[in-house]
């Protein structure tokens, strides 16, 4: 689908953030540079609320260290960006909704589905715009797909083979040193990181899955693959040098500035030492308190016939997602960029670059601005149809995420 473009020159939508971390400032910044008007923010870490604040003239009285403080001052903006740690989605999602904001909710909805139920329901129940933050449905890439597809230019779609190349250093950030290590403090990695490729396959194909089987584990990032020799922290150890996850060469500013993921370990750049000798992000990945996969399959049949495969590995470099499409007529192969299109009746192949603005090389190729445009465009005409899916929509492509796991822990084919 197109999405509709938000003019913010007359009546400019506002918007109050909860959770000033890196994707609240991201979203925060895309609005404000499409002229909506950030008006309050609910931030518990003092530098962050403070800063965030500064960049964006948010007067004292709008500036407030929890959601609840917010919430008790009355509604303050037409729409909420939810930012907030996964765990800490459900409250402030529901109590918000109840308030009249619409909701732009980062992704995952929430860790459980009683939990993703009750924001849908209440969302539904207060009549308001609800959106999770599904970025890669907004690429310039998923709309020149789509429209391959839906043009049969490969004739009926029948098998799907999809790659989620997490990237060796990427899982030790985030999933075997960062906030998403364990299960219980966030939820299981299929949720936090791949939900994103669930429901993009969902769109894809146009339908919802029917049955869904899964397999994978915990196979290198635990104490018993521990070299000889190594320390509890990669600053002390003598195996470091040669080591594929060594935070000091990870972590490295040689320029003194701070980008992701250096940003996540410290605000100061001078202050990288320290962090990385006392902090989360120092520790040797093969003695972390981390429980969730480090790789996974899973295998659907949608209620179409469809099939499909999803991998998500964090042994490969640090990629675009890959994909795979098979048709009665053709195939395509994509990268996330460009699109390879095979004709069976006349043996050609043709490949098209999607990238066609500065735009989308940033913020997953361009899906941050498309969701923050489409957002702002639904929200200013009251109309949650110019969004490409709304909270009923996320919550069905999240049960397919429960049922994958639930598949996976009990060796079994979950019908849903």
């Amino acid at each position: 689908m197109e999405f509709t473009k938000y003019s913010g020159d007359r009546n400019p939508v506002t918007i109050a953030v909860v959770g000033a971390g890196l994707r609240g400032r991201q979203y925060a910044r895309l609005a404000a540079a499409r002229h909506a008007e950030i008006v309050a923010v609910a931030e518990p870490d003092p530098e962050r609320r403070a800063a965030f604040a500064r960049t964006h003239g948010i007067p004292a009285g709008a500036v407030f260290d929890s959601w609840e403080a917010m919430s008790a001052a009355g509604r303050l903006a037409d729409a909420a960006v939810i930012a907030t740690q996964d765990r800490l989605h459900v409250e402030p999602a529901v109590a918000l909704a109840r308030q009249g904001y619409h909701l732009l909710l980062e992704k995952p909805m929430a860790p459980t589905e009683p939990e993703a139920r009750r924001i849908a329901e209440a969302v539904e129940a207060a009549g308001v715009i609800g959106a999770v933050c599904h970025v890669l449905r907004y690429t310039p890439y998923t709309r020149a797909l789509k429209h391959l597809l839906n043009t049969s230019s490969i004739g009926d779609l029948v098998s799907v083979q999809h790659l989620e190349p997490v990237g060796w250093w990427h899982q030790a950030h985030s999933f075997v040193r960062g906030n998403w290590r364990r299960k219980d403090e966030s939820g299981p990695m299929l949720l936090t990181k791949s939900c994103h490729d669930l429901d993009w396959l969902a769109y894809v194909v146009g339908d919802t899955p029917s049955q869904v089987a899964s397999f994978g584990g915990l196979a290198h990032f635990h104490a018993g693959n521990r070299p000889p020799g190594s320390a509890k922290r990669c600053v002390d150890c003598a195996v470091e040098p040669t080591c594929p996850y060594s935070a000091v060469r990870l972590y490295k500013t040689e320029d003194g500035r701070l980008r992701w993921p250096v940003d996540a370990v410290t605000d100061d750049p001078r202050d990288l030492g320290r962090a990385l000798r006392e902090g989360p992000y120092g520790r040797c990945v093969y003695d972390c308190d981390n429980d969730v996969v480090d790789h996974q399959v899973v295998a659907m049949q949608y209620t179409g016939g469809v099939t499909a495969t999803f991998t998500m590995t964090a042994f490969t470099p640090m990629q675009r997602r890959q994909t795979r499409l098979f048709g009665s007529h053709g195939s395509i192969e994509g990268d996330g960029r460009h699109l390879s299109v095979t004709d069976f009746r006349t043996g050609t192949t043709s490949t098209t670059s999607t990238v066609d603005t500065g735009e989308a090389g940033d913020g997953h190729d361009g899906g941050d601005e498309g969701l923050v445009e489409a957002f702002l465009a639904a929200v200013a005409a009251n109309d949650g149809s110019l969004l490409s899916s709304d909270m009923a929509t996320s919550l069905a492509s999240h049960r397919v995420v429960w049922s994958a796991e639930r598949a996976r822990l009990t060796s079994t084919v979950v019908r849903l």
